[in-house]
């Protein structure tokens, strides 16, 4: 039987400004990434997330990004290694110290926004990264994008890598991300998301938006909770990947 895990960004609210439908969300996945403090939330939403995450049996990860509130994250920085090391070290921390207070552990890291884009194609980055993570723990796994640097960099650090793939994301011809600021990066109907998943999953194959069909390995699927149809996406997903015979099981 397939297996794979459904991990959602999560926790990205700050103090009276509500992003995501994390409550409804929430029973449909099974890992939550969730916000640090850099590219969104704050201490009071990191506490309610993570207990959140506990009460629905949800394997927590810790969702770090750039020092950027304003551009959430998702404008690119120019950082050192010795910066993007610590950066990482800090949000993680931040985020197992809520995890500690309520008896919960801390699986996994996923970069967020501009930080993982970079990462993906920088190795020097992504080893930084990784040895962030090992520096605190060597057992935290790094999701990444599939096919990327920070495999190679995990490897050559000696954390666990997973592959993420996206429901709701166009893929170049290199297995990269196409930019949200291009055309039809992202794909806006259900049934041909759904399916492409599907297709990562059982043939480990996708269509990239120049019709290419790309090798891709998937042990973890992206869906996005903070859409108006989110809900109802990821009710959809769930779904059929119980018709396709696919069980959903955190990393």
């Amino acid at each position: 039987m397939h297996q794979i895990d459904l991990n959602c960004d999560l926790g990205e609210s700050f103090g009276m400004y509500t992003l995501g439908r994390d409550e409804e969300v929430i029973p449909y996945i099974s890992s939550a990434n969730i916000a640090c403090g850099y590219h969104a939330s704050d201490p009071v939403i990191m506490e309610k997330t993570v207990q959140l995450a506990k009460a629905n049996g949800v394997h927590i990860g810790a969702h770090t990004g750039f020092p950027d509130l304003l551009g959430f994250g998702r404008r690119n920085m120019t950082l050192s290694p010795k910066e993007a090391k610590t950066y990482t070290m800090y949000q993680i921390g931040a985020l197992e110290g809520f995890c500690r207070a309520v008896g919960v552990s801390l699986y996994h890291v996923k970069p967020h926004g501009a930080f993982y884009n970079m990462a993906a194609k920088d190795y020097e980055l992504a080893c930084a990264i990784c040895e962030g993570i090992a520096s605190i723990d060597a057992n935290i796994i790094l999701l990444g994008l599939s096919n990327s640097q920070m495999e190679k960099a995990a490897k050559t650090v000696g954390i666990t890598f997973k592959q993420e793939v996206f429901a709701d994301r166009a893929y170049e011809d290199d297995a990269t991300l196409v930019a949200r600021s291009k055309p039809g990066a992202m794909i806006e109907e259900e049934e041909l998301a759904i399916s492409r998943v599907v297709s990562m999953i059982k043939k480990g194959a996708v269509t990239s938006i120049n019709g290419k069909e790309i090798e891709i390995k998937a042990d973890s699927v992206c869906v996005h909770g903070d859409g108006a149809k989110a809900l109802a996406f990821v009710k959809l997903i769930r779904q059929t990947l119980k018709e396709e015979g696919i069980e959903v099981k955190a990393l």
